[in-house]
């Protein structure tokens, strides 16, 4: 039994859609890292489907750590932005409750600028929260954007959502393996 063991919990993109979780950032981390990464997504969840299968995706896992990823699919089904923040801040204080780290992962850039806007404002709101409460957050969606501030395409299917295969590489580069030291 490894002594370290993380949970992911998310949608499409931590499950690594469309291939499948052998090209997700959460096999990538499993492969660099002395721990159990248990991969949690499932394609199209939202934030509050997230919430329901909390306590047996997460904390019949028992693990020592949990990367919180989600709400782009909240989003394109039109929740509110106080629904998805609620969400995310009851996953977080439940993990807390059960002595498991927690970790956000941001969520990544979507090719579409309605949705990019919406997903920013979630994006200030993880970043307010986990410096408040002391959490780090892994930058998944920066691995996304030019220095000028530009998606980049190249790295996200036809789709404009899901990451490519170099995409999913890109986030995987994003993660400081330090922060699961704490």
């Amino acid at each position: 039994m490894k002594e370290l063991r993380i949970v992911c919990l998310g949608d499409s993109i931590t499950y690594g859609w469309p291939w499948g979780p052998e090209v997700s950032w959460t096999t990538m981390l499993e492969n660099v890292i002395d721990a159990e990464v248990i991969n949690r997504g499932i394609p199209g969840n939202t934030t509050s489907q997230m919430m329901e299968r909390f306590d047996k995706a997460v904390l019949k896992a028992n693990p020592t750590h949990l990367i919180i990823m989600g709400g782009i699919n909240d989003i394109v089904w039109q929740e509110s932005f106080d629904r998805i923040v609620w969400n995310l801040r009851a996953m977080a204080e439940k993990a807390a409750e059960h002595d498991i780290k927690v970790i956000f992962g941001m969520p990544t850039a979507v090719d579409d600028e309605y949705i990019e806007k919406l997903t920013q404002r979630i994006r200030n709101w993880i970043k307010e929260y986990a410096d408040q409460q002391g959490m780090p957050i892994i930058d998944f969606h920066m691995a996304f954007f030019s220095q000028n501030g530009q998606i980049l395409t190249e790295l996200l299917n036809a789709d404009g959502a899901h990451p490519t295969k170099e995409g999913y590489k890109a986030m995987f580069a994003r993660i400081d393996t330090s922060i699961f030291e704490q």
